[in-house]
């Protein structure tokens, strides 16, 4: 094999590598969506995340202050990727368990 050969044996790879990354999120994304909508027909593809709503508010000298509002429940959707759709908006549960304060 020349130095060329090997070359565009490796783009090649690397283009098959890239491909099949693409293909499996895609694969990955409409399972999701497809286990959300059978979760929504079941009635179990939503639940709700107490989270902590904080008002940031600037100070003199560049300095801020921190209030929390309130807790209030948020709903999410027991999913991978987040849905656009039927309720565009809503995060995926397992993203805002972890993320449980709002900052205004």
């Amino acid at each position: 094999m020349r130095g060329g050969e090997g070359g565009m044996l490796k783009r090649a790879m690397v283009r098959v590598v890239l491909l099949g990354l693409v293909v499996g999120a895609l694969l990955l994304y409409i399972g999701d969506t497809v286990v959300l909508q059978l979760r929504i027909r079941r009635g179990t593809a939503y639940r709700t995340v107490q989270v902590n709503q904080f008002l940031r508010t600037p100070l003199k000298g560049q300095k801020e202050e921190y209030d929390l509002m309130d807790t209030v429940p948020v709903t999410c959707a027991r999913s991978i990727f987040p849905q656009p759709f039927p309720q565009p908006g809503v995060p995926a549960c397992w993203w805002l368990e972890r993320h449980t304060m709002q900052w205004q």
